[in-house]
């Protein structure tokens, strides 16, 4: 359950010094070194922090305002690095949380991630995704019904596999049963985010009072259920998760 981060550069040094610190925090670091491809993959995919060399990757300070202005990453923690031509001031404006100046100083580096990574980790507990195999129902905006099958959930959102290709857009009803002693029915409105052919991800807008408490029990026992997997024993190699 470590952190997912994703890394927009071409420089070594650069990347040297995020991942010696990243590691220490079991921290997933995927790296980019254009900004087309970054852009393509923040598009359809949740990350819990983004660190982008907006002067030192062609298109990186453009990069930086698309991300904010997507749907998957708008609450992304971001460290904006610049050198010499965009000033601090404009990568505040354009979402960075956070702005380092090349050359980079260690401590300086270290002082921001001592804040940055605890907000870094909230973002992934919020976001993290259970595997999850349960039948999803949909209503589109012409009132028709169907049935997908989900594939993750997050206390942001869900992940579903569409059984045939619909088109879906904008914001629609959905609920599925929450698994628990008394399973009760999960209700929500959700704004789908991004889809393909035969998969969607769509992003929890508005859930009713009883859904929403229905669904944090839920998760936490699904991340007891984690943790205990993960944790040294011999009997937590045979620990599955139950839906």
């Amino acid at each position: 359950m470590g952190l997912e981060c994703l890394i927009v550069t071409s420089d070594p040094v650069l990347l040297g010094h995020i991942k010696s610190n990243f590691s220490m925090h079991s921290a997933v670091l995927d790296l980019r070194q254009d900004s087309a491809s970054a852009i393509e993959l923040l598009s359809r995919r949740h990350l819990d922090g983004l660190i982008i060399d907006c002067d030192d990757v062609p298109g990186g300070t453009e990069a930086l305002g698309q991300v904010r202005n997507g749907l998957s990453n708008k609450e992304t923690l971001i460290l904006a690095v610049v050198n010499g031509f965009t000033s601090t001031e404009r990568a505040l404006d354009l979402g960075a949380n956070f702005v380092l100046c090349k050359p980079l100083q260690e401590s300086r580096l270290r002082g921001i991630l001592d804040i940055a990574l605890p907000k870094m980790e909230r973002e992934h507990r919020r976001y993290f995704r259970y595997e999850i195999d349960l039948p999803v129902w949909f209503r589109n905006h012409l009132g028709q019904s169907f049935t997908a099958r989900m594939k993750n959930v997050s206390e942001g959102g869900i992940a579903i596999k569409l059984v045939d290709p619909v088109r879906l857009k904008g914001i629609v009803p959905l609920e599925f049963e929450v698994p628990s002693i008394e399973p009760q029915v999960f209700h929500a409105k959700a704004d789908v985010v991004w889809s393909d052919a035969f998969e969607m991800g769509l992003r929890f807008l508005y859930i009713e009072k009883e859904s929403e408490v229905a669904l944090r029990s839920w998760l936490n026992s699904l991340e007891a259920q984690c943790q205990f997997r993960e944790s040294p024993g011999p009997l937590a190699n045979h620990h599955t998760i139950s839906h």
